[in-house]
C-alpha cells in the first residue's frame, strides 16, 4: 500500500516507509502554557489523620483525587511514547508496543525517529529536531510502517512537546490502517470502469499527465510516448438492436482482450501498456517510454487482429471491427490535449478511410486538417470582410475570335494562406451552407460588372458573363428570385447572364431545382452544363432540360495536344468530341471547349464546329480591367490576356 496505490501493496514495497502528510506549526507561548497547564502533573495523598483534625472543626468532605499522569499514560488506548530532549524513548505504553509488535521493555531506550520513520524525509526530520529544542509546537505526519509480522501499517505520528518541568517531547502513534484502505478502496472506485474494471478517463489522464512530466523520463527511458486510441466500429447498432446488457458484455469481453494483447506486449519489451477505457465503445493503451512507430504498429496489429475474432455473448456470435488512431512520438514538448487531439484526429482517419484498421499520425495530413478547420471557421467573416473578388476568363468566338462572354472566377485573398483558387474552398462553403450568401455575392458582382462593360462600350457587341452555381444554391435559397433582383438592381438583360451547373447536379434534377431551371430559362437567362462528358451523360434526359449551352470537359481537349503533324492525333477524342458538338448542334445548343492552350488544338475544334473556347491559349482568368482591353480586339490569340 503506498500514497498513490489504487489496491494492496505491493509485497516489494512493504519494507519501504512513504510520507503522505506533514503538518509542522510554529511555537506559540500560549499553547505550550495551555499544554503545560493541562499536563501538569498531581501527586497524590493519602487521608488525613484523625488527631490532626481539630475537635471543634467540622469534618472536611473527602474527594477523589485525580489519576497521576503516569497511570494515564500507562493506560491510555493510545498509543504514546516520551521521547528525552536527545530524542530517546524514555517511556512508552502498552498501546505503543501492541501496534508495532515489539516487546514494551525494547522500546525504551530506542530511538524513536526509527520507531516510527521520521528520518526518511529531510523536511520532517529537520522539523522533527526543531521540535526536541524546543522551536516547534507541533510535528504531525502519516507513515506506512512495515510490522514484524509482514504487512503494511499506515499510522498517524503526532509530536508534541511536554511541560518545561518534565523536558522531552510526547510522542503519539495512531492506526489508521482501515481508514487508507477505505480511501485507497473508494480511489479505485473512482478511477475505475465498473463494466469493464479498466482504469477510467480521470485515472487514464493522471497517468498520461505523469508520464510527459519532465522529471519521469529525463533521467532513463527512451524519452517517448505512444498511443493507440480504439474505437469499436458499429457499437451502437449493438446496442439499439440487442440491447445495453449485452453491449456491456461486449465491452466487458473487448476489455479483457485489449488486457490480454496488453500483457503480450509487456512481456515482449520492457513495461505493459495502461489499458483505459475513456468512455462508450473508445479505448485507450498508453505506452510509456515506446521504442518508435513499429512497435505501435506491431500492437496495433495485435489489437485489430484479437477485436476481429467472434465473440461469444449469452449463446450470441457477435462479430465487431475496430478502428485505431496511433501516435508515436518525443515525450518532450507534448502535452496531454496535443497527444489526445493528435490521436482522436487520426481516430477520424482511421474511420473515414473504411473501418477496420489502424492509420499512423502524419503531421503534414493533419496539417492540412488545419488549415481545412481554419478555412471554415473564417468563410463567412471573410465574405462581410471583402477578401473575395472576382476575376474572368474570356469565352472566345472560333470563327471570329473575338470576345464572346467571360466566365467569372471567384478568388479568396486570405490574410494567413494567400489567394486561394475556388478547389480550395468551394466543396468547403457548400458543406457548411455559406455557398448561399457567397454566391449572392457572386452573383451581384459579375452582373453589376457585365452591366459596367456594357455602358463602357456602347458600339461593341455585349459580351455575357458566365456564373457558376452550386447545387445547393437551388435548394437552399430562391435561386430564381435571387436572380430576377440582381438583373433588376443591375440593369443587365438576362439574355447577358449565364448560369453554370455540373452534368451530375443537372442531369439528377427533378422537383425544385428543375422548375429553378426553367423559370430561369423562362426569365431569359442562359443555363450551361459544365464539364459535360465526365458525368451522367443521360443525353434522353438531356433534350428535355431548359439547357442552351453544353461546356465539354478539358480532359477531352487534352487529348488534342500533339503537335508532330506527322503523328497521329488522338483519333478516339476526336470522334467522341466531334459526335457530341453535331449532337448538341442538332438540339438547338452551343458547345464550348474548355482548356484550350495550343493553336492546333483551336485549329482542329473549329474544324470539328466548336462554337467558342476558353483557356490559356486566349488568356489566364484577368482583373476585369485586363478584359476591358480585349474588347473589341480581334485576333484574341495575340495574348493580350496572358501576363
Amino acid at each position: 500500500m503506498s500514497g498513490t496505490s489504487e489496491g494492496p501493496t505491493p509485497a516489494t514495497e512493504l519494507g519501504r516507509a512513504v510520507v503522505t502528510e506533514s503538518e509542522i506549526l510554529a511555537p506559540s507561548g500560549a499553547e505550550f502554557a495551555e499544554f503545560a497547564e493541562g499536563a501538569e502533573t498531581v501527586e497524590v495523598a493519602g487521608p488525613v489523620p484523625d488527631e490532626a483534625v481539630e475537635p471543634d472543626a467540622s469534618p472536611v468532605p473527602c474527594t477523589p483525587s485525580p489519576p497521576s499522569y503516569r497511570s494515564v499514560f500507562t493506560a491510555a488506548p493510545l498509543a504514546m511514547a516520551v521521547v528525552d530532549r536527545e530524542g530517546t524513548v524514555t517511556g512508552a505504553n502498552a498501546a505503543l508496543a501492541d501496534l508495532l509488535g515489539r516487546d514494551q521493555d525494547t522500546l525504551t531506550g530506542a530511538v524513536a525517529a526509527d520507531l516510527v520513520d521520521l528520518a526518511s524525509d529531510a523536511r520532517t526530520w529537520h522539523a522533527y529536531r526543531e521540535l526536541l529544542r524546543g522551536r516547534r509546537a507541533r510535528l504531525r505526519c502519516t507513515r506506512r510502517l512495515k510490522h514484524p509480522e509482514g504487512h503494511a501499517l499506515w499510522v498517524r505520528v503526532t509530536v508534541a512537546p511536554l511541560p518545561a518541568d518534565d523536558g522531552g517531547v510526547l510522542v503519539s502513534v495512531a492506526d489508521i490502517s482501515d481508514h487508507r484502505a477505505l480511501q485507497a478502496r473508494l480511489r479505485h472506485l473512482r478511477m475505475h470502469d465498473p463494466v469493464t474494471r479498466l482504469p477510467n478517463r480521470t485515472l487514464f489522464f493522471e497517468r498520461l499527465t505523469g508520464a510527459l512530466e519532465a522529471e519521469s523520463y529525463a533521467e532513463s527511458g527512451t524519452g517517448r510516448i505512444g498511443l493507440c486510441y480504439l474505437d469499436l466500429d458499429g457499437f451502437k447498432a449493438v446496442n439499439d438492436t440487442l440491447g445495453h446488457r449485452v453491449g456491456d458484455q461486449l465491452l466487458a469481453a473487448v476489455a479483457d482482450r485489449l488486457t490480454r494483447c496488453a500483457q503480450d506486449a509487456g512481456r515482449a519489451r520492457a513495461g505493459i501498456p495502461l489499458v483505459a477505457r475513456l468512455g462508450g465503445d473508445e479505448f485507450a493503451l498508453l505506452v510509456e517510454d515506446s521504442t518508435g512507430t513499429e512497435q505501435l504498429a506491431d500492437l496495433a496489429e495485435s489489437l485489430l487482429d484479437a477485436i476481429q475474432e467472434p465473440f461469444d455473448l449469452s449463446g450470441r456470435r457477435l462479430s465487431v471491427s475496430a478502428s485505431i488512431g496511433v501516435v508515436e512520438r518525443h515525450a518532450a514538448g507534448t502535452t496531454p490535449t496535443a497527444l489526445m487531439q493528435a490521436a482522436d484526429t487520426t481516430l477520424y482517419w482511421a474511420k473515414a478511410d473504411g473501418k477496420a484498421r489502424w492509420t499512423l499520425f502524419d503531421p503534414e495530413r493533419n496539417a492540412s486538417r488545419v488549415t481545412r478547420q481554419a478555412l471554415v471557421s473564417s468563410l463567412r467573416p471573410a465574405i462581410d470582410r471583402g477578401e473575395f473578388a472576382l476575376e474572368y476568363q474570356p469565352l472566345v468566338g472560333m470563327d471570329d475570335d473575338r470576345v464572346h462572354g467571360v466566365e467569372a472566377l471567384i478568388r479568396w485573398h486570405h490574410p494567413r494562406f494567400g489567394t486561394l483558387t475556388p478547389n480550395r474552398f468551394i466543396s468547403l462553403a457548400e458543406e457548411d451552407g455559406s455557398i448561399v450568401p457567397l454566391g449572392r455575392w457572386v452573383l451581384r458582382t459579375a452582373c453589376r460588372q457585365a452591366r459596367d462593360w456594357q455602358t463602357r462600350y456602347p458600339d461593341e457587341p455585349p459580351i455575357f458573363v458566365s456564373v457558376n452555381v452550386a447545387v445547393r444554391q437551388v435548394w437552399d435559397s430562391d435561386l430564381v428570385a435571387d436572380v430576377a433582383d440582381t438583373l433588376e438592381e443591375t440593369g443587365l438583360p438576362p439574355h447577358l447572364l449565364q448560369l453554370e451547373l455540373t452534368e451530375s447536379a443537372v442531369m439528377g434534377s427533378s422537383g425544385r431545382p428543375l422548375q429553378a431551371l426553367k423559370a430561369l430559362s423562362d426569365m431569359g437567362v442562359r443555363i450551361a452544363i459544365d464539364d459535360f462528358g465526365t458525368g451522367y451523360s443521360n443525353l434522353a434526359y438531356l433534350s428535355r432540360l431548359p439547357v442552351s449551352v453544353l461546356k465539354l470537359d478539358g480532359s477531352f481537349v487534352r487529348g488534342f495536344q500533339i503537335e508532330d503533324r506527322t503523328a497521329q492525333p488522338g483519333a478516339a477524342d476526336e470522334v467522341i468530341v466531334e459526335a457530341m458538338v453535331q449532337l448538341a448542334h442538332r438540339l438547338g445548343l452551343t458547345v464550348t471547349a474548355e482548356c484550350v492552350e495550343t493553336s492546333a488544338q483551336a485549329t482542329r475544334l473549329r474544324r470539328i464546329g466548336c462554337d467558342t473556347g476558353q483557356g490559356w491559349l486566349y488568356s489566364r482568368p484577368v482583373p476585369p480591367d485586363r478584359i476591358s482591353e480585349l474588347l473589341g480586339t480581334p485576333g484574341v490569340q495575340a495574348g493580350v490576356g496572358n501576363p
